[in-house]
């Protein structure tokens, strides 16, 4: 009972406490940079960059604390080494997080998922050194920053980012001028082009990046496409997911 009791000492609350102040910091820091790469409609987001960030000051700071490890256990055995163990387990799960990683054309897929990943077992190491008050905290962290920061992305200012590719008989294709004409008065900029001879030179296809300042509106957009001329097909798809 006495060794259970140790995990909730004066000491060991007073030490979850600075851990927290630490996570705090890199909540913040995470948050910061992850909407500056979510304003510029990068793949990598707020929630991937707040996670990645708390996840590696959870596991950095609790090695400040050696002697509040296990409830701060008097006489450890001479041969553990928790930091080996969490070096292992971080390796491992980097394998599992990077297979829900999709990449479909342009659009990535999955990069929350696996910070979520990360957290979790970032978590886990945490729980098993004892530090329960910062592990609570780390894991409302987490559920708040996957359940309530997507919505916060979409509502605060960004930029959107698609792929449009567009694919017309060779004797049909519009001039890029024309083209990029339509693409604006629809109100989406375009960033970048790649051409395509296909199909034994009988198709043109374009690859077309545009953006446009939130709140965007594909919709438009697709009606302009419907009404272009000599058009066979086009897809219209995220950059990030």
């Amino acid at each position: 009972m006495e060794l259970l009791k140790a995990y909730w000492s004066v000491n060991e609350i007073a030490t979850n406490i600075l851990i927290l102040m630490h996570l705090l910091g890199a909540l913040a820091v995470g948050v910061a940079v992850g909407y500056e790469r979510s304003y510029h409609g990068r793949a990598a987001g707020i929630r991937t960059y707040a996670l990645v960030c708390v996840a590696s000051c959870v596991l950095t700071v609790v090695n400040a604390y050696p002697g509040s490890w296990f409830g701060g256990l008097s006489n450890p055995p001479a041969y553990a080494d928790p930091t080996r163990v969490m070096q292992g387990i971080l390796t491992g799960i980097g394998f599992l997080g990077a297979g829900v990683i999709m990449k479909e054309g342009m659009s990535i897929r999955g990069l929350s998922t696996a910070a979520s990943i990360w957290m979790t077992a970032a978590i886990g190491v945490v729980i098993g050194l004892g530090f329960y008050g910062a592990a609570i905290f780390a894991a409302i962290i987490t559920v708040a920053l996957m359940s309530g920061v997507r919505s916060l992305e979409t509502a605060l200012p960004h930029t959107t980012i698609m792929h449009l590719t567009l694919k017309f008989p060779r004797a049909d294709a519009p001039e890029t001028g024309a083209l990029r004409a339509l693409l604006e008065s629809s109100g989406w900029e375009v960033s970048d082009w790649t051409f395509q001879l296909c199909e034994d030179g009988q198709r043109y296809q374009y690859e077309v990046v545009l953006n446009a300042r939130s709140p965007a509106e594909p919709s438009r957009l697709v009606q302009a496409l419907d009404g272009l001329t000599g058009l066979l097909e086009y897809r219209l798809s995220p950059t990030r997911n």
